[in-house]
């Protein structure tokens, strides 16, 4: 899902008026380089801004450890250490390392956090607004593939062989502490609850009686516009990727922030990828490497993980729709009333 700043927003709605018991809270702080909003369904509001600030608070906490953005998170001390020491990881880290090891076999290496070195590149280069020299792209991919990464399991250690090496856990760390954040207002008796870190949405039962959450996803290549279908959904997690605010464009070609690990450069397929998936971090990561592979492929990955995948193309002015089988049961009826 890329650095994390997420591509594509994603609007919530609600269905039902508010109960005299229950209300909905809603609650927005700028964490992880974008906004992340907070919406649960609690009866006392002086509680529910405690248990908002803890919740946030928690965010802060998990950034310290996976933000490769922050010169003194744990992360950047692996970077830091690469091709000189292991550097014994917290269980947070550890098990974040695990659930990416998986994504990269599953995904054949189309997601792969030591992707880090290209990262560095097409930042920079986006930052000046200057295309990358090929020299530097082939460079930064030389450094590039987590079969290289070395991880001890029994003592919880890892260790990049060669200096120059960097972790990036974009496109899985938003959906992983999203999740982490629905888990602990459960833990917390608060069981109508939707966590949307800058588009990487989780969310727990729906809210208010209603039979479901009310997600919009964007027409492709814009930013407001949305399809004219919502996404009904519960206990479940929602993950988009696209191009319409991160890219650079090279004679005439609109190259994404979604990079390709293979090739070293981003793709250049302008498709919108929207994932359905029982967890964030695997609604996240799946919506990073379905927006590289090839369509037929990416289907099949999605279907593999128990993930259902829409993506939506503009084609001469048109939006084409390509999804997997059970996707369209997770349209809202359009009789619903948005508020």
């Amino acid at each position: 899902m890329k650095p994390l700043v997420c591509i594509i927003i994603l609007f919530v709605f609600f269905t039902l008026p508010l109960s005299a018991q229950k209300k909905k809270f809603t609650f927005t702080e700028t964490k992880m380089g974008s906004p992340f909003n907070l919406i649960f369904v609690a009866s006392d509001s002086i509680k529910a801004r405690v248990i908002a600030q803890d919740c946030f608070s928690l965010i802060d906490s998990l950034s310290q450890i996976f933000s490769d953005y922050d010169t003194t998170s744990e992360v950047s001390k692996i970077n830091a250490h690469a091709g000189l020491s292991p550097i014994k990881m917290t269980p947070a880290l550890f098990h974040l390392v695990q659930l990416s090891e998986e994504a990269y076999v599953k995904s054949h290496g189309a997601y792969d956090i030591s992707i880090g070195p290209l990262s560095l590149v097409w930042r920079k280069a986006r930052k000046k607004k200057q295309f990358p020299p090929d020299s530097a792209v082939d460079a930064a991919r030389k450094l590039v593939g987590f079969n290289q990464v070395q991880i001890n399991k029994l003592s919880k250690t890892i260790y990049l062989p060669k200096k120059g090496m960097r972790l990036d856990f974009g496109g899985i760390a938003k959906g992983y502490i999203a999740q982490w954040v629905i888990d602990e207002l459960k833990n917390r008796g608060i069981t109508e609850a939707l966590a949307d870190a800058g588009g990487d949405i989780v969310m727990s039962s729906s809210p208010l009686n209603s039979k479901g959450w009310l997600v919009g996803v964007n027409i492709p290549e814009t930013t407001d516009d949305l399809l004219s279908k919502k996404l009904q959904l519960a206990n479940i997690s929602v993950a988009t990727s696209g191009d319409v605010y991160q890219f650079i464009v090279k004679n005439g070609v609109k190259y994404s922030h979604i990079i390709d690990p293979k090739t070293g450069y981003g793709v250049t397929s302008l498709r919108n990828v929207t994932v359905i998936a029982p967890s964030g971090s695997t609604a996240d990561w799946l919506a990073t490497a379905c927006s590289i592979l090839p369509m037929p492929l990416a289907k099949k990955l999605a279907q593999e993980n128990h993930a259902q995948l829409l993506i939506t193309t503009l084609q001469k002015g048109k939006i084409k729709y390509y999804n997997t089988a059970s996707f369209n049961k997770y349209w809202a009826p359009f009789n619903i009333n948005y508020h």
